[in-house]
């Protein structure tokens, strides 16, 4: 009996860390992962700019679909297939620092992936997830993945007051009738309001053009109350003109964006300027 017991309580265990640390992914992500890697070829001559540049453009074309993380228990996502534009940035920088350390496999993409897009790469829940753009530039600069260029590119001092999630926690799935958690993300949201920011305003995107590269990651701030960053994408230079690879939600799809850098950012209704930051 007490053997039964303790077998019961190991595969009760064992359960729980799996579904804690699961991972979804389909046979189809595997074979676009494969294709990927055929079309980036040798890389170790590449800079990482290019190299995040020619790995977004690899999923020109790619369907929008929004809200592809939602999965409970909170787990790691790969979804090669659909890319809102968050997850379009998270999968090209994860694979293209798969890339660069050589001897690239689909499970060193996922450890990656984890990495980039989860407080020190770890998942215990929901809030371990990096929702805001600028705790996720903290937090990812930090260890060394990208640096945050926009102070030096021109950027003025900009404050951020997060706080949509905690006080619209009704609204997402995840935090509804979880005090606990609520708590946590309230803690997160605190933190990162704290910290210092700046921003480049849009009238002044162009004149600093010159401290910009193909690849950097172009984070658009928003006016919206509770939020920081609106929406993310790939700088690109496109011949002379300043532009950007994205993942549309107006198109619907992964696009090189029609409009300049600048004017998009002017166009924005809510819009509030950019955030840089480099990959390394």
């Amino acid at each position: 009996m007490k053997r039964l017991a303790i077998l019961l309580f190991f595969v009760f265990f064992t359960h729980i860390v799996n579904a804690q640390n699961q991972t979804q992914q389909t046979d189809k992500d595997k074979e676009i992962f494969q294709r990927y890697i055929q079309h980036i070829g040798d890389a170790t001559e590449i800079s990482m700019g290019d190299l995040v540049t020619k790995s977004a453009l690899f999923f020109l074309e790619t369907p929008y679909v929004g809200h592809t993380l939602e999965k409970e228990p909170e787990q790691l996502i790969i979804n090669l297939r659909e890319l809102d534009c968050t997850t379009l940035v998270e999968t090209v920088l994860a694979l293209s620092k798969t890339v660069k350390e050589g001897d690239p496999t689909f499970e060193k993409f996922g450890k990656n992936l984890q990495l980039i897009r989860y407080r020190n790469g770890v998942i215990n829940d929901y809030s371990d997830r990096l929702h805001y753009t600028t705790d996720w530039l903290y937090e990812n600069e930090k260890r060394g993945l990208v640096r945050n260029i926009t102070q030096e590119s021109g950027g003025i001092e900009h404050k951020v007051n997060l706080y949509v999630m905690s006080t619209n926690h009704e609204k997402y799935k995840q935090l509804k009738g979880k005090p606990e958690l609520t708590a946590k993300i309230k803690k997160i949201e605190q933190e990162a309001t704290e910290r210092k920011n700046f921003r480049i305003p849009a009238a002044d995107i162009e004149k600093n053009r010159a401290s910009f590269k193909n690849g950097d990651m172009v984070c658009f701030v928003t006016k919206m109350g509770g939020i920081d960053i609106s929406h993310v994408a790939f700088i690109y230079f496109q011949g002379n003109k300043l532009t950007f690879i994205h993942a549309s939600s107006a198109e619907m799809k992964v696009v090189i964006e029609k409009e300049t850098l600048m004017n998009y950012s002017l166009k924005s209704k809510n819009g509030n300027g950019i955030m840089v930051a480099r990959p390394l």
